[in-house]
């Protein structure tokens, strides 16, 4: 078959061209606030970054020092504070910048790029290798969250370093069932450590096990990925007699279960923090909602796009059988992933971002094929520089409208208007309906605030039982407390009890992006 890339020149400038621009496009307003992606999440690490941070400075007031501490402290710690600890090791050599958590997370992908394109390039070839790096690296939605802190571009990376390894396990000639006995005899004989060589097939059992143990130990979701692309890797390549019979799976699946289970035990046996962490994330009742499975396809559609993922499905069908197996078993994961995080899945979608790597494996063998026949209508060097051309025109215009979308909005006045109320407020005990639940305060206004429950909150909160009485819980809430904070003003209107309610109180202070109301009056 003819090669789009015939030359290993040429595929390692095209892969030195797509890598750079996938930088590139990353650091582009690199210092602009981490507000553009699921602000929340990021802040929660941001806020604990710092408190590792100044937990070891003694350079500041020691109120500072206690309040950054205590936020860190406070926030809920779902997964091992793994990404924050390396942002805030890195913060004692440039200072407290919290974009260093992007350079980071692009870091992540990219070097996830790296092993994709090596285990596409096994499954396909080199031209279909390329293509689907492009795919994982250029993907709009993929950009953006790739550099968002927070642990998912980490796992991601590592869900991908161990789907190349547990197929190159799986691919050793040593454990090949289509091998005849005999030619399988030899092999073993001739990397037998008595004949000088090795068994290299152990090497990738304690990387597979390792990087799938890492992954599932950053977050707990990637075991569906990781079980899934295990088991697919298996099932190609062995019956389930031959498996069992297996020593490495046995070391494989030890490794991997170990990091997770050692953190699990202990966040719930010795320190008691994580078991209320994982309530409300499986809501059998959702299964009966269209709700629910509308709100998975528009996560979905913003993840990928409906196009992208017909194609995706479509290219299971250019894959030879045992490969098949493989990719069935990624997507197995990920729909079981979908049915048990049920509520987050659909509402959440960042809980796709381990679907982009299956999307782009997926894509391989259709791109190698399209690629295939158009190295054949491209024979004269003009015809080829000319497609060449056509295909960088299109990714650069891709790569302008995700530069356009990050340039759509400066969140750098933010970190003011956080000031100004703090300035304002100061002295005064506070409640109020803000952005992320007061994170944005608690950062750039070093304040505590007592959250009101978004619009979304409120509905998650009925779909999980009966809702709370509204005057009881607002009550409760503005127990001792002198200002109410409203910035998030959209959700406000959303809510017209809470703006009647607040209506009855005077205005204490209003500027650009917030009105205070007095509490007290």
């Amino acid at each position: 078959m003819e090669r789009f890339f015939p030359t290993r020149i040429g595929r390692t400038i095209a892969l030195i061209v797509i890598f750079v621009l996938a930088l590139a496009i990353r650091l582009y307003d690199l210092t602009d606030l981490p507000l553009e992606f699921h602000s929340t999440r990021q802040l929660v690490s941001a806020l604990k970054a710092r408190g590792m941070y100044y937990e070891t400075r003694f350079d500041v007031s020691p109120e500072e020092r206690a309040f950054a501490v205590q936020q860190w402290k406070f926030r809920a710690s779902v997964e091992p504070e793994v990404f924050e600890r390396i942002v805030a090791w890195t913060y004692r050599f440039t200072g407290e910048r919290v974009w260093v958590a992007r350079i980071y997370s692009s870091a992540f992908w990219l070097i996830g790029g790296i092993f994709l394109y090596m285990l596409a390039r096994r499954l396909v070839s080199d031209d279909g290798a390329i293509v689907s790096t492009a795919i994982y690296l250029f993907l709009p939605y993929a950009i953006i969250a790739s550099r968002s802190f927070q642990p998912d571009p980490l796992m991601t990376m590592l869900i991908v370093m161990f789907l190349w390894a547990v197929w190159e396990w799986a691919g050793e000639k040593p454990f090949n069932h289509q091998e005849d006995k005999a030619t399988q005899r030899k092999t073993f004989v001739a990397l037998s450590p008595r004949n000088g060589g090795r068994d290299p097939s152990w090497l990738k059992t304690f990387l597979a096990g390792i990087f799938g143990g890492l992954a599932i130990f950053i977050k707990f979701p990637a075991a569906f990925f990781i079980v899934g692309g295990g088991l697919g890797a298996v099932f190609s390549y062995r019956s389930m007699k031959e498996a069992l019979k297996n020593p490495q799976i046995y070391v494989m699946s030890l490794l991997g279960i170990l990091p997770g289970a050692a953190y699990l035990i202990y966040g719930i046996f010795v320190e008691d923090y994580l078991g209320q962490q994982f309530a409300g994330r499986f809501i059998p009742s959702l299964f009966f909602k269209p709700s629910y499975y509308i709100g998975w396809l528009n996560m979905l559609n913003l993840v990928a796009g409906g196009f992208m993922l017909g194609l995706a499905l479509l290219g299971l069908f250019f894959f030879a059988d045992k490969k098949l197996r493989f990719l069935l078993g990624l997507w197995a994961g990920y729909v079981l992933f979908g049915l048990y995080f049920n509520f987050h899945i659909s509402t959440h979608d960042y809980y796709s971002l381990p679907l982009i790597p299956i999307l782009a494996l997926s894509l391989a063998p259709l791109a190698d094929f399209l690629f295939a026949k158009l190295a054949q209508l491209t024979q004269t060097k003009v015809l080829r520089l000319s497609s060449f051309l056509f295909l960088f025109i299109g990714l650069v215009a891709s790569l302008w409208n995700v530069r356009n979308q990050l340039n759509a909005v400066d969140y750098r006045p933010q970190a003011a208007m956080w000031e100004e109320i703090r300035a304002k407020t100061d002295g005064y005990n506070l409640a109020g309906l803000t952005q992320d639940y007061g994170a944005r305060m608690a950062y750039w206004g070093w304040r505590n605030i007592s959250s009101w429950p978004t619009s979304g909150d409120l509905l998650y909160g009925d779909e999980r039982g009966p809702g709370r009485d509204f005057e009881g819980y607002f009550e409760e809430l503005i127990v001792k407390k002198d200002l109410f904070i409203v910035t998030d003003l959209d959700d406000f209107e959303r809510q017209p009890f809470l703006m009647e309610k607040l209506e009855q109180y005077p205005v204490f202070a209003e500027g650009n992006g917030y009105v205070i109301y007095n509490l007290m009056e």
